[in-house]
């Protein structure tokens, strides 16, 4: 398993950070993730095997957010 933090622009409430969640979430791989509204941060816990930061990214885009991995 490997980890990485999403910084994520675009959030302003409970709903966009449940959004975000459930989109990283759903992505074949992912183990967990844990979105802080505040921070404009995500850290998810991966497989490397079965995906990569770029699709993580991607993800969160197809939700209408601007993400970039930071770590």
């Amino acid at each position: 398993m490997a980890t990485t933090t999403l910084k994520i622009t675009g959030m302003s409430c409970a709903h966009c950070v449940r959004a975000v969640k459930e989109a990283l979430e759903q992505v074949d791989g992912v183990r967990s993730a844990e979105v802080d509204l505040g921070a404009g941060r995500a850290q998810v816990e991966y497989d490397e095997t079965r995906v990569t930061p770029r699709q993580l990214v991607g993800a969160v885009m197809d939700e209408g957010y601007t993400a970039e991995e930071t770590t």
